[in-house]
């Protein structure tokens, strides 16, 4: 019997992640034989939960293409639901809802612990008697998700994007820093990631030759305040300038930390930043210069600004999206669609399939050998690492009376065929 498909985002958001959502859903298209309905599913697996479903059969097949340079998780949305082993009944109302609604396919667009909700869902079922194929498709702009030998995972869609935001911020910054140092020597900036350094290292894409007087300090360097305005002064004796690039998790002391729906750090939702307390502390101790250190802090910018998206991503994300589609079809279920690198001095990007049971959780950090002797910056390895992945040209975001134009679904729910049901995270709370 043929079988419905639901498709789901879990997460943050990318500025590519939409190419993933219209890979699968076209490619879903294609195969009439095997899917009937494709169905969304509204802000991730909280969705699934309340029942609360998207026809994709009604949206403008305009509004699908639209997807290409629609940044973000605006379009169907997305969570940070964090599912625990032990709440077996969410697990359960989750695949009474997928069996209600004759779903045979389910699609988790994500990082590492929505493929451990993908492969979770998928055992499951299993158990509970229902046939359905769970297939994951790889999101994240830290670039975190899979092994430190990048043999599971090359790079994950939307880390090229957000590698390209930070080359092209760096080059402004650069030009900013280079006139106002007389009274602002120097420019600190945190870059997003956790405690993954692949988007601090990201900014010397910027400058592969290395003219700028620029210090990259990713969460795995091991640096200190006190080491960094050590290199901080002596960067400013020779230039007279500096531009930080701090990780997001580089450790500054205490201070408040929130933390999102998955149990991990939100830096942008504290009191203080770490570029805020480098910033303070470079200004503390003093600098070997007139002015003071400035800074600033992206925060989601980085991940939802679709002009900065790289065309590599775009199209990596969408065949991403198409091969999962391919996988639950012809492979079965368990199995997360891969990015890899076929070998040789030309890049180019290669498609399979990894076990997602193997991809549930994990989490690598930048290599220790690509960051340079002093861990103030990255080695040439990293530059021809990332730098084809942030392309050559400008995406071609379409324009409507001179503003961006992007995707716009119809949000309209099926019929619910089950009764009301309050998530476990939601008792006692309001929904977030």
């Amino acid at each position: 019997m043929i079988k419905n498909a639901l498709v789901a985002q879990s997460g943050g958001p990318s500025p590519v992640i939409n190419s993933s959502l219209q890979g699968v859903i076209e490619t879903c298209l294609n195969f009439p034989d095997h899917i009937n309905k494709l169905y969304a599913s509204w802000h991730g697996i909280e969705g699934v939960l309340l029942e609360e479903l998207i026809d994709i059969s009604i949206q403008p097949k305009k509004e699908i293409k639209l997807l290409r340079n629609t940044p973000a998780a605006g379009t169907i949305g997305t969570c940070r639901y964090k599912l625990e082993k032990n709440q077996k009944e969410d697990f359960e109302r989750i695949v009474k809802v997928l069996k209600a609604h004759n779903i045979g396919y389910f699609f988790y667009i994500g990082g590492n612990d929505s493929m451990n909700i993908a492969s979770r869902i998928s055992k499951l079922a299993e158990e509970m008697g229902l046939e359905l194929t769970v297939t994951g498709v790889p999101k994240t702009i830290d670039n975190d998700l899979g092994d430190e030998k990048f043999k599971l995972i090359d790079h994950t869609p939307g880390y090229g994007s957000t590698a390209r935001y930070w080359a092209y911020l760096i080059q402004n910054t650069e030009e900013e820093n280079r006139g106002m140092s007389v009274s602002e020597p120097v420019t600190v900036l945190q870059a997003m990631g956790r405690k993954a350094g692949f988007i601090t290292a990201a900014s010397r894409l910027a400058d592969p030759e290395r003219k700028i007087p620029m210090q990259l300090y990713m969460s795995e360097s091991g640096h200190t305040l006190d080491s960094l305005a050590e290199n901080v002064n002596k960067q400013i004796k020779e230039s007279k300038r500096c531009i930080v690039v701090v990780n997001e998790g580089f450790r500054t002391g205490d201070y408040e930390e929130a933390y999102d729906g998955f149990g991990n750090i939100e830096y942008g939702a504290g009191r203080t930043t770490a570029a805020q307390e480098v910033a303070n502390y470079l200004n503390s101790t003093g600098l070997k210069a007139r002015g003071n250190a400035t800074f600033q802090v992206p925060g989601v910018i980085q991940r939802d600004v679709s002009i900065y998206a790289s065309e590599v991503d775009i199209e990596e994300a969408y065949e991403a999206g198409k091969k999962a589609v391919e996988i639950a079809v012809y492979e079965g279920t368990g199995w997360m669609s891969t990015i890899l690198r076929r070998p040789g001095s030309s890049y180019k990007a290669v498609y399979d399939k990894v076990d997602l049971e193997k991809m549930a959780g994990s989490s690598r950090l930048f290599p220790l050998e690509w960051i340079s002797p002093g861990g103030t910056d990255v080695t040439d390895d990293f530059i021809k690492y990332a730098a084809p992945l942030i392309g050559k040209k400008w995406p071609g975001v379409p324009l409507e009376n001179g503003l961006q134009r992007f995707a716009d679904f119809k949000i309209s729910f099926i019929d619910k065929k089950l009764g009301d049901y309050v998530p476990i995270n939601f008792r006692n709370k309001t929904r977030q």
